[in-house]
Parts: structure tokens; sequence; C-alpha cells
């Protein structure tokens, strides 16, 4: 049974690597992170046989909680751990007097799945669009005017969901962010 509990600093790699491996077949795979982002809310883990499970880190803003992170290792997918992450992360959003908790993700289908069964409503939508000089020469010329000196190699932008179709003409990799919410009061 995972115990779930409060994150700390000598969780840090077991975090990053729970996050790691969990974003790779994600289309957050290269949202890499090198040290665990410091989060004012709710940092709790779930542990499994003394190895971290799976991870959610909220950010309490006024009455808004925000889930930043929530990853569940690749060998403990599907066993619940998530839902037990997400239910401790909502009692706690309650305690500390959070009105709203919602996240921000983009299209993967499980994802979305997980999000509505946990019964959060999906509401605003913008497009996360990268130029990748790599995937196509002229991907970054066409997302930004390049500075003389300045060649602009990998970007990311943000963009508006009408304009989706000719993003999409335009760049291989567009996604679409979506907002998740519920109220909790």
């Amino acid at each position: 049974m995972p115990l779930v509990r409060a994150y700390t600093a000598a969780d840090e790699q077991g975090w990053l690597h729970c996050r790691v491996l969990s974003f790779l077949p994600t289309a957050y795979f290269d949202d890499v992170s090198t040290k665990k982002p410091t989060v004012e809310g709710v940092e709790i883990v779930a542990e499994v046989d003394g190895r971290i499970a799976g991870i959610l880190d909220a950010s309490l803003d006024g009455d808004l909680m925000t889930i930043d992170t929530v990853a569940v290792h690749p060998d403990h997918q599907c066993k619940g751990i998530g839902t037990m992450l997400f239910q401790e992360t909502r009692r706690q959003a309650k305690a500390l007097g959070a009105a709203t908790l919602d996240a921000w993700t983009r299209d993967d289908a499980a994802t979305l799945r997980w999000y509505h069964a946990m019964g959060f409503a999906e509401s605003d939508h913008y497009l996360h669009v990268y130029a990748d000089y790599y995937v196509d020469r002229e991907e970054p010329s066409r997302a930004v005017q390049p500075r003389p000196g300045l060649d602009p190699i990998k970007i990311f932008l943000h963009g508006k969901v009408e304009d989706e179709e000719e993003m999409r003409r335009q760049f291989r990799r567009v996604h679409v962010c979506r907002r998740f919410s519920m109220a909790l009061q």
C-alpha cells in the first residue's frame, strides 16, 4: 500500500526521476527539471517500498490552488496512486482556504481522462507552439523576427486556440493547453 506523505529535501532525486520517467511518453516529454522547484502550497509524494512512486506539487495564490506537477512513475501507474495524491491535495487545499483547485495540461488522452474522472471541468484553452530548427530549419524564422547576429534555434510560444489550424500548418509541434478546475468550498 502506498504511503502518501509530505515531500522532504531528501526526496529530490526520487522526485526528479519520477517526473522525468512519467513525462517521457507525454506531450511534456521535454519538460525536464534538474532541480525541484520550490512550491508554496502542497508538496506530497507517494512512497512504495521506500521509493518515490508518485509526486504532486500544487501552489497556492490567494484562494486558487494550482497543480503544478502530478506524476506517477511508470512502474506504478494505473494503481490508484495519482488518485490518492489528488485526494490528499484536495484535502490540504481546503484546509489552506483554497476555493478552487485547477491545473493546466496538454492534449494527452490519458491525462485528460484522469482529470475528468477526478471531477474537474475543462474550460480555458490556448496553444503551446514549438518552433524547432532541427525539425524544420524555417520554423523559428516563421515564429519570430530574428535580431541581427542572433539565429533562433528553438522557440516555445503561446498562441490563440482559434489559430490552431494555421499553427498546425506552419509548425509540427502544436498542443492545446487546457485548464481544468473544480470548486472546493
